[in-house]
């Protein structure tokens, strides 16, 4: 991927369905389907469940735009996923230890 990712074609509705494939797929599948890996850092709260928030918004923005990214195209952190899905009203946290 040489350019950004084009965040605003991603929807509330493709990062719900995102969420849908890794309950359906589980956690190990959905990271080998999809390329990513368990998060460390942060997690997407969503209906008293918890979530990789990276994977989930990969995964997102291919479900919005059929272009696959790899975990290395985009950030994670409070800069990258956790801003754009806050911004899409989903809550995410840090991760308590």
């Amino acid at each position: 991927m040489t350019a950004s990712p084009a965040w605003d074609r991603v929807t509330h509705a493709d990062v719900a369905a995102a969420i849908a494939e890794y309950d359906r797929l589980g956690a190990k599948d959905f990271f080998s389907a999809h390329g990513f890996a368990p998060t460390t850092t942060y997690e997407l709260v969503w209906e008293e469940r918890l979530y990789p928030p990276k994977a989930i918004l990969g995964t997102a923005y291919e479900l919005a735009t059929g272009e696959r990214l790899a975990s290395g195209d985009f950030e994670g952190g409070k800069a990258g996923a956790v801003r754009i899905l806050g911004n899409l009203g989903f809550t995410v946290r840090p991760i308590e230890r």
